[in-house]
């Protein structure tokens, strides 16, 4: 099943450096969302790479993270 993981910064440097992160290790810019405004990375994956998503989002010290089944509609 394919989630959508989101997390919250208090920072938008924080955020930015977890995309880049995810970037140089791979992730599509396709399946990254980063909404500098309200300082969250979205990251559409399948359960398979969800764990690693989540270990690079919690290396860069989110305020809340959380994910949800992906809704494409």
């Amino acid at each position: 099943m394919t989630q959508t993981v989101t997390a919250a910064y208090d920072s938008e440097l924080k955020a930015q450096n977890a995309f880049d992160e995810l970037v140089s290790d791979g992730f599509p810019r396709e399946a990254l969302f980063l909404d500098r405004q309200a300082r969250e990375l979205k990251v559409i994956i399948g359960d398979s790479g969800q764990r690693e998503v989540e270990e690079v989002l919690n290396r860069h010290e989110p305020a809340k993270l959380w994910s949800r089944p992906y809704d494409n509609e």
